[in-house]
């Protein structure tokens, strides 16, 4: 095995875990408030929370076929580069270091030490509260970046602790919600129409970006595709099974919000698990489920710190980032410099505040890439042979591009700015991808005499 390489150790079921413990986050538990301020209607919020799941569904098909072809770390950026070209593949690392990892990371620690904090309050009754919630957040990342540079099979043994019991803690409460709260199905019938015309069409785009956002973590595996094992039966299956799992769980949880709380008293309700908690069962059950967010973000962390070290990984390895990322750690064998590079990258946010209110941003940048993923699937058929060919072929990746493309152009109009950023972030990379080639290409050069 060369030096540099990954082990393939992972199974289905670390595989499939990983996906839901990224998927699962703060989107779940922070946005169906917002979204029904917006939409007016519970079940149009739950018809687009099923929209969403669906569309992850086709990306995750999409995805599955493309990680089985190509089944080593780096997902997207990997792809893209192969398939079209390098420069695509660079700007989707470029993009993911910061909205689409680093940034999350941040926001998640920053939301698990807020949910402890409010479950005990002693954490933070030393008389600088913001101070000590950044600290909490700090810990939470630096705690679990030290169990993942140990090794990818203890870090995944802790990951599929942390999941199942999200997975365990959610399906309580949504039961435990339905038999024993306190609710009232009257709510599914209340709630204002959605404007008509342009401007409810703008309306559910916006709402649909926010509500991929908080599914994005489908392509999950995709990631760590040097390190699954039968990549070619694992990979896909896992992307499917893990999507699918938390589809049904993000409905179940929705369906409960709205059983739990009139949609007049939920619109703009930001910590929307523990109103419905209070509604459900009294302000006493506010500390659990305080205690199970928590819990849910802390797997969400465990997550991003494995998976978005592996991209920077791959880019180091072909030259196009800092090629101290691409070492392997010799002894526990994983990328152990670009995990740390990330995790303080998210401490710094942390301590910065750099990373306030960008969940428009994070989900345009993160809505871009999929859909050129998606159009190299006719380039990859060209190919020949392939381990796996999805179902539904030409018509999923086609519906998957065309929908998340309509969400873009719907959401730009609906928040200029914020999407202005996102793109100006993307443009940014360009410039910074020719600096890495010219110093890959002096060090080829160099190498060479």
């Amino acid at each position: 095995m060369d030096g540099h390489d990954l082990k393939r150790t992972l199974k289905l079921f670390p595989a499939t875990n990983l996906v839901v413990a990224n998927m699962i986050g703060a989107g779940i538990f922070t946005t169906s408030g917002l979204l029904l301020r917006e939409l007016g209607s519970p079940l149009l919020m739950l018809a687009l929370w099923a929209a969403g799941g669906a569309l992850a569904l086709l990306g995750a098909l999409c995805y599955g076929e493309l990680g089985a072809a190509m089944p080593r770390a780096g997902g997207e950026y990997v792809y893209l580069s192969e398939l079209f070209h390098p420069v695509f593949g660079f700007l989707t690392g470029w993009v993911s270091f910061f909205a689409g990892f680093s940034a999350p990371l941040a926001a998640s620690a920053l939301g698990f030490s807020a949910y402890v904090a409010s479950a005990v309050p002693a954490t933070v009754g030393w008389g600088h509260p913001d101070l000590a919630r950044q600290l909490l957040a700090i810990v939470a990342i630096g705690g679990l970046t030290l169990v993942h540079v140990r090794g990818i099979e203890f870090g995944s043994r802790v990951q599929n602790v942390l999941t199942v019991g999200k997975v365990a803690l959610i399906l309580g409460l949504v039961v435990a919600g339905f038999a024993l709260g306190q609710g009232d199905v009257a709510h599914f019938r209340e709630g204002a129409a959605i404007e008509r015309g342009i401007g409810g069409w703008k309306t559910a785009g916006l709402s649909l970006m926010w509500i991929m956002f908080a599914y994005s973590g489908w392509n999950a595996a995709a990631y760590i595709g040097s390190e699954i094992e039968r990549p070619e039966r694992n990979l896909p299956r896992s992307l499917l099974l893990g999507t699918g799992i938390v589809l049904l769980l993000y409905l179940g949880l929705n369906a409960l919000y709205v059983y739990a709380i009139p949609p007049a008293d939920m619109a703009g309700v930001i910590p929307i698990g523990g109103a419905a908690t209070s509604r459900l069962f009294g302000r006493s059950a506010e500390t659990v489920i305080a205690l199970l967010i928590a819990f849910a973000l802390l797997s969400s962390l465990s997550a991003i710190i494995i998976i978005g070290p592996r991209v920077y990984y791959a880019m180091a390895r072909d030259g196009y980032f800092f090629r101290a990322v691409s070492e392997v750690h010799p002894r526990f064998r994983v990328p152990a410099k670009a995990i740390v590079l990330q995790s303080l990258l998210a401490i710094v946010m942390v301590m910065t505040g750099t990373f306030d209110q960008i969940l428009t941003y994070m989900g345009f940048c993160l809505g871009i890439f999929p859909i050129l993923a998606a159009m190299g699937i006719f380039r990859l058929r060209r190919t020949g042979t392939l381990p796996y060919r999805m179902p539904g072929h030409p018509v999923v990746p086609l519906a998957f591009a065309a929908v998340s493309v309509l969400i873009l152009v719907l959401g730009y109009l609906e928040r200029p700015v914020e999407s202005s950023v996102a793109l100006l972030t993307v443009a940014a990379g360009v410039p910074v991808y020719f600096v890495f080639r010219r110093s890959r290409q002096r060090h080829s050069q160099a190498g060479g005499t």
